[in-house]
């Protein structure tokens, strides 16, 4: 039986919201990244976080554990039933008055039911991606019900949710991934890195940021990079992430023979200072939602060419913060790439405007104030309709819901 809820208090009467937010582990990705800047941004007058990681913490939950409640190794396997008692149990005795999952699979599931049986008030799922690895399954699609909001990091991605992943399209929440745009900014090419990356100093340099897994499609970026090679026999090409892909993802730089040419560097923690040895990101993503990656290259003035799949079109204005291409296909990548290359006076305004966009749109003050006033929003509202008086905070929170909702 799932446990009654108790008489919320006004937010104007009470003390701060405990927040937990549920996912699988914290690898270095980036909605991992997302969840710990997000984390360490909150309002405490307001919000109080905790993190919940259904296995175990990894180096970015290692790192939360010494500034919030962290907990881990809830979760032994897939047919680990008791993790539903183990994990309400835990929201019950830290008082949790909100539960956002991050991402899909056995979080997304445990952690909404568990919720609802320790009657948590708010309920809320964070989903980051088109498709895998956020591909919600019929399991997770039956709990829409008890679902006070599912987060998306886009419009478009919004609208993906509801039309392909089962999310009650009113319950849609948009609030858009943000970077810290003081640490990623314009700086100049760190020398130390260039020479641990042996990039020669007057090598053009194209970057990629992003996890070696299938859905990235590393193999585009290192076809194109051939076809550059043959107009720019100097460039270099850096590959930033780590992954299952990697062997044969240097396998295909060997068959390709470019190998002289790439430089796997593996996940780093000084991105900002990496991201100062490149002069283009590419990204060559088949599907994405609004990727870390091409904000923080943006913040940091750097042009951007992608392909034109899921949100990015958001951020990578065509023409004017960078290119878009379609996906998978080499030949426009390579053509956009060595545009940039060569023509450094439109790389560098399009590394400005890129930039702009980020200040106005994308940056992670505003991520922050939109999942701080969605959760407000969504307990004020139930707290007055479990009998309290309404104040002018739940006027102002319902405001902002109403603008962080996807649009018909």
């Amino acid at each position: 039986m799932f446990s009654h809820r108790k008489q919320l208090i006004d937010l104007e009467d009470r003390g701060p919201m405990h927040v937990m937010f549920v996912i699988t582990s914290m690898p270095v990705g980036g909605a991992e990244t997302l969840l710990v800047e997000l984390i360490r941004r909150m309002d405490r007058s307001r919000f109080l976080p905790e993190l919940c990681c259904m296995k175990e913490l990894g180096p970015l939950g290692e790192t939360l554990s010494l500034e919030i409640p962290v907990f881990s190794k809830l979760l032994a396997s897939k047919t680990d039933i008791g993790v539903l008692w183990r994990l309400s149990e835990l929201m019950r005795r830290r008082r949790i008055d909100a539960v956002v999952t991050v991402g899909a699979g056995d979080k997304m599931f445990w952690g909404r039911l568990a919720a609802r049986w320790a009657g948590v008030p708010v309920i809320a799922a964070a989903l980051h991606s088109t498709g895998w690895p956020d591909r919600v399954q019929f399991a997770n699609r039956l709990l829409a019900p008890i679902t006070d909001a599912f987060i998306a990091v886009a419009e478009p991605h919004g609208r993906y949710l509801a039309a392909h992943e089962g999310c009650t399209a009113s319950k849609i929440c948009v609030v858009p991934n943000g970077v810290d745009v003081e640490r990623f900014c314009p700086r100049p090419p760190n020398a130390e890195l260039r020479k641990e990356f042996e990039l020669p100093s007057d090598a053009p340099t194209v970057g990629i940021l992003a996890a070696l897994r299938p859905e990235k499609n590393h193999a585009l970026f290192l076809r194109a990079a051939a076809r550059v090679l043959h107009v720019i026999p100097k460039a270099r090409f850096v590959v930033i992430g780590d992954g299952p892909r990697r062997k044969e993802l240097e396998n295909l730089a060997q068959g390709l023979a470019i190998s002289h040419a790439v430089r796997f560097v593996g996940t780093r923690s000084d991105v900002p200072e990496v991201l100062s040895t490149i002069d283009v990101l590419a990204l060559t993503s088949h599907m994405e939602a609004n990727p870390v990656s091409i904000l923080e290259a943006m913040a940091a003035e750097k042009p951007v060419v992608a392909t034109r799949v899921g949100s990015v079109d958001q951020a990578v204005h065509d023409g004017r913060t960078g290119y878009l291409v379609e996906p998978g296909n080499e030949v426009q990548l390579a053509a956009r790439t060595i545009e940039l290359l060569q023509d450094r006076v439109r790389a560098t305004a399009m590394g400005r405007a890129g930039r702009q966009h980020v200040l106005e749109h994308s940056s992670v003050e505003r991520m922050v104030t939109g999942y701080e006033e969605t959760l407000a929003a969504i307990y004020q509202k139930k707290a007055a309709s479990s009998g309290q008086k309404k104040s002018s905070s739940h006027t102002e929170s319902q405001k902002v819901l109403h603008g962080n909702r996807l649009e018909a």
